[in-house]
């Protein structure tokens, strides 16, 4: 299977994220952990245009790296995996697999507590680390489990979007909920026209964001609205939505994702780690993610498969299918965003946070140390 250029391109700055969020994330904790952890974390809180620093990365910065996200999604709907519908059956229903089992199993463990607020959090996989991960065992990949998991994990965040939106909302400010979605309206009348200037798309997305930020509503979703909004056209290389996403590749690789991780894993290592992952939160997100992710994806595929919505692609057997489902279990980013609205309970944030940099690790080296195992170097070619 010949993977496309954009495809390569992606693939390859998620590769550069993952390791990036790899070493910001260490930098991060031993900052946090040292004798200079209260003013670097005071560094996330300086005021910048009435809000924090992190607010602006969290709500704003983040919402480009959604903007890539959705970019990549059009692509894939359009001229990618996702065009034809029994292909993209697939990675779709491995994604609803790898979202619906670990809710179940973080409420398995938390109903009795009557605590589900923090259901969302093992639902989706973090991108940039997966691919990351992927990438280091080279030519022992197949190209169609790089296309199955990218896609798994784009379809992955677009829940994770959703999920944000429906359940992570408090109250609404509906006058500025229907101006930011009249503009988004208004720039697919834009798209309809024919109107090919990327300019006032931009202005147009950057309003939509500002009105749906203060609408009660998460100002990140704007960011997957907007690439939605913008022309794909023949998806060639003179289109803007592909300029687009050619340009985000190293800024959100380089810059968006590694603060967001020196801003966010700032988790202090001063408790008893031991009552940390025994509690039912942690206990619900460790499981949810290491064993709930993986037999989810490998379930709904097999099931899927087996009543003949889809086919298994040729280079790929069942066992590949499951590694890619452990590293499906690689949360971080997202979970960690979901923690932050799921939770005001700093001590509760903390731990949940610390909950995920752990059971994200364990789901990278089995996932990386499995798939070694099962493919072994046949000198695949891209």
């Amino acid at each position: 299977m010949q993977l496309s250029k954009i495809f390569k391109e992606f693939f390859e700055s998620e590769k550069a994220g993952g390791i990036m969020l790899m070493l910001c994330t260490l930098l991060s904790l031993l900052l946090v952990n040292s004798n200079y952890s209260q003013a670097y974390l005071n560094i996330w809180h300086w005021p910048l245009f009435g809000e924090n620093i992190e607010h602006w990365i969290n709500d704003g910065l983040m919402a480009i790296f959604f903007l890539l996200i959705g970019l990549e999604l059009e692509r894939e709907v359009y001229n990618g995996e996702l065009s034809n519908l029994k292909n993209a059956l697939l990675p779709m229903m491995a994604a609803l697999g790898g979202m619906v089992l670990p809710v179940i199993v973080y409420a398995g463990f938390n109903m009795k507590a009557g605590n589900l607020s923090g259901a969302g959090i093992p639902m989706a996989t973090d991108i940039a680390f997966a691919l990351g991960i992927l990438s280091l065992l080279g030519n022992r990949i197949p190209s169609s489990l790089k296309v199955f998991l990218t896609a798994l994990a784009v379809i992955d965040d677009l829940g994770a979007i959703l999920v944000i939106a429906i359940f992570y909302t408090g109250s609404i400010i509906w006058l500025n909920l229907m101006i930011s979605l009249g503009i988004f309206v208004f720039l697919l009348f834009l798209n309809r026209l024919k109107v090919y200037s990327l300019i006032p798309y931009l202005i147009g997305g950057i309003c939509m964001w500002y009105f749906m930020l203060y609408s009660g509503i998460h100002a990140t979703i704007t960011g997957v609205l907007l690439a939605f909004a913008i022309p794909f056209d023949k998806g060639d290389e003179s289109s803007i939505s592909i300029k687009l996403q050619h340009f985000l590749h190293k800024p959100v690789a380089y810059l968006i994702l590694p603060l967001f991780a020196l801003a966010n894993t700032a988790i202090i290592i001063n408790t008893d780690i031991s009552n940390v992952m025994t509690e039912s939160n942690s206990l619900g997100i460790a499981m949810g993610l290491i064993v709930g992710k993986p037999l989810g994806i490998l379930l709904f595929s097999y099931v899927a498969v087996l009543i003949g919505w889809c086919n298994l692609p040729e280079d790929v057997n069942w066992k590949q299918i499951f590694g890619a489902g452990i590293l499906g279990g690689i949360g971080f980013t997202m979970s960690i965003f979901i923690t932050l609205l799921a939770f005001d309970n700093l001590e509760i944030i903390n731990n949940s946070k610390l909950m995920i940099l752990i059971a994200s690790s364990i789901a990278g080296l089995l996932g990386y140390f499995y798939l070694k195992i099962v493919s072994p170097n046949l000198g695949l070619n891209d």
